[in-house]
């Protein structure tokens, strides 16, 4: 039942030589844990495995199961998963109770994650199994906005939640917190013309691009993450922002074509990356260079002009 913890990093991200820091103190720590460094474009089957698409990414492992994951340098995150996993693992066999209440509480935070919530083998571009493909096309079908979790990604979840919902199979689909069912209790819905009443509809695109640019006082719309940009101008406005000491958001357009073409439109500004501030378009890479040379930036940036 020891917990095993796998760092996939890269020699090139300064972000994964601090998380190996963070690591080597956990390890102090956490004696009974094995910590396990891979490079992850050296091992590029194994990454494609786990679906390891950014640097750094912890896998944990219990009985050579998969029992959660983190993506991104987030190490207060990390602390907390490996204290949490590394308890269950030592707990005495009374302690179980406890246990199965704090995967409760997980299984009840994640299935009220959003008001539509899918549990399904992949992700919505790219499901794992004929049911979960199938399941996807129908809600999008029916233009039905929804979450999803890849229950492939937490074997806790997997398990767990069958147990949770009483229901052995998946895809699940919930609504409000409630359990709707799988595959065939939405066909019925359809059929019966009650699946658009039971689920909620997708808001327009404008509506979303509102939401989108209003998530935080200050959003950043860039071409990969704030942990691993996918081109050099998203690169660059990154360490200019991460310089500044100001909190900010990140949205990544490249997992959302909807979007990341929308906004152009909504906008008048044809490319990225593209800061706004207070729901107002400050501008692309030039211009933040531009103030940050006037040394204007980080008022605009406090919303002060």
């Amino acid at each position: 039942r020891s917990l095993v913890v796998v760092h996939f990093w890269a020699p090139w991200a300064p972000q994964c030589a601090q998380m190996n820091e963070v690591m080597a103190a956990l390890a102090k720590e956490h004696t009974q844990v094995t910590f396990v460094k891979l490079e992850a474009e050296a091992v590029p089957e194994v990454s494609e495995k786990y679906g390891i698409s950014s640097v750094p990414t912890f896998l944990f492992f219990k009985n050579s199961q998969q029992v959660d994951r983190l993506d991104g340098a987030h190490a207060p995150e990390l602390s907390k998963k490996v204290q949490r996993h590394a308890a269950s693992s030592s707990a005495p066999a009374g302690s179980s109770d406890s246990a199965k209440e704090d995967l409760n509480a997980r299984l009840k935070k994640l299935i009220n994650a959003a008001p539509c919530m899918l549990f399904m083998k992949g992700s919505p571009k790219e499901p794992r199994c004929g049911f979960s493909k199938q399941i996807v096309e129908i809600l999008n079908k029916h233009g039905i906005s929804f979450s999803s979790f890849d229950i492939f990604s937490d074997e806790e979840v997997r398990q767990g939640l069958k147990t949770y919902s009483n229901w052995p199979t998946y895809p699940q689909l919930y609504v409000a917190g409630e359990l709707i069912g799988g595959l065939d209790i939405v066909k019925e819905l359809e059929a019966s013309g009650e699946l658009a009443a039971v689920c909620p509809k997708a808001q327009k695109l404008e509506d979303r691009l509102k939401n989108l640019i209003n998530k935080a006082p200050v959003m950043l719309f860039m071409k990969g993450s704030k942990q691993m940009a996918r081109c050099g101008f998203s690169r660059q406005i990154i360490e200019i922002m991460n310089n500044t000491g100001v909190d900010y958001e990140t949205f990544d357009i490249l997992e959302d074509e909807e979007v990341r073409q929308g906004l152009k439109t909504y906008s008048n500004w044809p490319t990225y990356p593209q800061l706004y501030v207070k729901g107002e378009l400050v501008g692309g890479l030039d211009i933040v260079k531009e103030l940050k040379e006037s040394g204007e930036l980080l008022p605009v940036l406090k919303g002060e002009n």
